[in-house]
């Protein structure tokens, strides 16, 4: 894991007395909300519905256990006892009180945390493959490119101020597990005639306007990213809407210009760029990449795993990943109990997770973009520990990519932008595919509900996706089919009209049974539509 240098730490700290003097301020009615407004989003403090929500960063979802210990702590100490992990794989508190959020931000930065450009219309957190440096697949490890791009951008005196909020995600495997192209800018590290460069992806998002963002550079060298990211960003800071909220993204820039044209702008920019020599040299690199060298593992760690057990075996085979080391794995930790909130976690079990990444993980979890947790490094000798351990404490749920698998945003219940409760329909979701023969009989089938407009629980990227809207001062919901984040991105379509609460629900049954009717060996939900189309699932939703 990468480690603050002084100049890191000296920053954080004073960023923290900054926002203590600020709240004091607005505390003491020195500055009034609107003047204070802009303050606190800087330091990723929202005032919600019910009270101020507080969301700390975990840069690329890397967590140490002395970290997600403090994140524990914060939950018991400050909130009301548990966290939100989101995604953009960070955490997020709901029940912050103003006059804690410095102590709370002071003790983050004991052990090199911080909520710095949670908020804003800057870079936000910098996202990435939550099995990275453990992947059987990668071409090389994305962290150090992605701590790498957290410094160029932390405080970038050009893009502090963008039109809007810029969201990037870094990945270097074929297989896309950060849905990289509905970022701003997504990038896929990749290796081109034994040089090692980018694929970089500009213009996608959700949204009220959804948009996979289309190719802009086939092949950019590792030695130029940099620069040809300032490019990227310098164009759509020129160009981008200020005058309009709904048209400011940067996805509404390439496709007004369309893609031609801001790539030969780009172009254009990135040649006066280099002159600059914003690029690290090599030595930066190296020194970056050194705090991400791999573990001592075990050399000759059995490969075998004893599953008699067989609540244990449908957990392995659940919730493990090829490692790239014999006798390793990768493991999920589901936070989607049946009935349970998505993504969330109690201190308890935040405290669980520290403890077990210590003694079993090298010392390190991430956070992954489906509101789950992973232990990257696991001996597979040490599996039935773990799983014992999880199972105690309710976070063995064997259903990694399932229909329960819900990602949500919190809606409702604490948004202030919400137009409808997401927490209630994913929990009744799952509750009617409890069962988990029928919810493994149906395979991959990733949802994903959003409550309203702003799609942070990525509704347009749901093999089945779920929009809460406000019709009349009505919850109702709308039932997409199709999405994807993944290689095969593609955005869902809504079906027709919308339904209640109940309604959807018994909509989604409706959807599932066709599927099971129409499926062909080895098809995936997204699959049999993608092979059969709309219609056959509006004809079973509405008759």
């Amino acid at each position: 894991m990468y480690q603050y240098d002084q100049y890191d730490q000296s920053i954080v700290d004073a960023r923290v007395e900054e926002f203590r003097d600020q709240v004091k301020r607005r505390l003491s009615g020195a500055i009034t909300e609107d003047q204070f407004k802009p303050l606190r989003l800087m330091n990723g403090l929202y005032l919600q519905l019910h009270a101020y929500m507080l969301r700390v960063a975990v840069p690329y979802g890397t967590l140490s256990s002395r970290q997600m210990h403090l994140l524990a702590h914060i939950a018991r100490k400050y909130d009301r006892g548990y966290g939100h992990f989101t995604t953009r794989q960070n955490i997020q508190y709901n029940w912050i009180k103003l006059e804690d959020a410095p102590d709370i931000l002071a003790e983050l930065a004991k052990v090199e945390m911080h909520a710095i450009q949670t908020s804003g219309n800057c870079i936000r957190n910098i996202s990435s493959d939550q099995y990275a440096g453990a992947a059987a697949d990668e071409v090389t490890d994305p962290r150090p490119w992605a701590e790498l791009m957290r410094q160029w951008s932390t405080f970038h005196p050009e893009f502090s101020y963008l039109p809007r909020k810029f969201k990037i995600a870094v990945i270097a495997s074929p297989e896309d597990r950060a849905a990289m192209r509905l970022h701003d800018i997504g990038i896929e590290l990749l290796e081109k005639d034994g040089k090692l460069g980018a694929k970089v992806f500009v213009g996608g998002g959700m949204g009220r306007t959804p948009m996979i963002a289309p190719e802009i550079k086939d092949f950019v060298g590792a030695e130029d990213l940099l620069s040809y990211l300032e490019a990227c960003l310098r164009v759509y800071n020129r160009y981008g809407r200020r005058d309009n909220i709904y048209k400011a993204r940067i996805k509404i820039l390439v496709h007004e210009i369309g893609a031609d044209e801001y790539r030969r702008q780009v172009e254009e920019e990135f040649a006066h760029v280099k002159t600059l020599g914003i690029d690290p040299p090599v030595a930066e690199l190296e020194r970056i990449s050194a705090f991400f060298a791999a573990p001592a593992y075990e050399a000759g760690a059995p490969d075998e795993i004893d599953l008699s057990d067989p609540d244990f075996r449908i957990w392995v085979q659940a919730q493990t990943v090829a490692h790239k080391q014999p006798g390793y794995t990768i493991v999920n930790i589901s936070l989607k109990p049946i009935g349970g909130i998505p993504g969330d976690a109690s201190a308890d079990q935040i405290d669980l997770m520290a403890d077990l990444a210590e003694k079993y993980s090298f010392d390190e979890l991430r956070v992954t973009h489906a509101q789950n947790i992973v232990l990257p490094n696991v001996k597979k000798a040490d599996l039935y520990a773990i799983w014992q351990a999880l199972d105690a404490a309710g976070l063995a749920t064997p259903n990694l990519d399932l229909i329960s698998d819900i990602i949500a945003c919190p809606g409702l219940d604490y948004c202030s932008l919400a137009n409808a409760r997401s927490i209630p329909v994913a929990q009744k979701i799952a509750e009617r595919f409890a069962d988990l023969d029928r919810q493994r009989d149906l395979g991959e089938l990733k949802l994903k509900i959003s409550g309203c407009i702003n799609a942070c629980g990525h509704h347009h990227a749901g093999h089945i996706g779920i929009l809460g809207v406000d019709r009349k001062g009505t919850e109702n919901y709308q039932l997409l089919l199709g999405g994807s984040g993944a290689e095969d991105v593609s955005l869902g379509k809504i079906t027709g009209p919308g339904f209640d609460e109940d309604g959807v629900v018994d909509a989604i049954e409706k959807v599932t049974d066709t599927y099971k009717a129409l499926r062909e060996d080895g098809e995936r939900f997204v699959d049999t539509y993608r092979r059969v189309g709309i219609e056959p699932f509006k004809e079973a939703i509405y008759g």
